[in-house]
């Protein structure tokens, strides 16, 4: 049986600010967190994402080496690079987060009917995050969510 690449496409965003090689290793994780990538599985090829995104291969390896250096993939000579564990919870999370998944897309859909697009409710979802999560934030905003963080 020969290895199939996961359903995962990097999405390169030059205007970002964000280096290329950054963007690969966050996408990846982001994959891993939502379980879209499982143990075993395949990356793309950098070829493979050469040809999807026209970036030089050397930046698609550094990012696989950064996964490897987490603990994340494994290179197998020959064979491609392997996912060797996920990201995020227990074995229940996707269960558990059922609830929030729901009324973030309940919230993403108002946000599109009020005419945002998508970067405009990606830039609002960051903000938001980065001041519920930040250590600089209001101290109710820390103690509401310092058990989630626990979890």
């Amino acid at each position: 049986m020969a290895a199939e690449s996961a359903a995962v496409e990097f999405r390169i965003d030059r205007r970002s600010g964000v280096a290329t090689y950054l963007q690969i290793v966050q996408q990846t994780k982001q994959a891993l967190r939502l379980g879209v990538l499982e143990p075993g599985d395949r990356l793309p090829t950098a070829r493979e994402v050469v040809a999807a995104t026209a970036i030089n291969p050397n930046t698609v390896l550094k990012a696989y080496r950064e996964l490897e250096r987490e603990g994340l993939v494994e290179a197998r000579r020959g064979l491609g690079t392997f996912v060797r564990r996920t990201l995020g919870g227990a074995p229940d999370a996707t269960a558990a987060d059922a609830p929030l998944r729901t009324e973030l897309a309940d919230w993403a859909r108002r946000a599109r009917a009020a005419g945002l697009e998508k970067d405009d409710v990606g830039a609002l979802f960051t903000a938001v995050l980065d001041s519920t999560y930040s250590t600089n934030g209001t101290e109710s905003a820390g103690r509401s969510h310092k058990g989630d963080q626990e979890r």
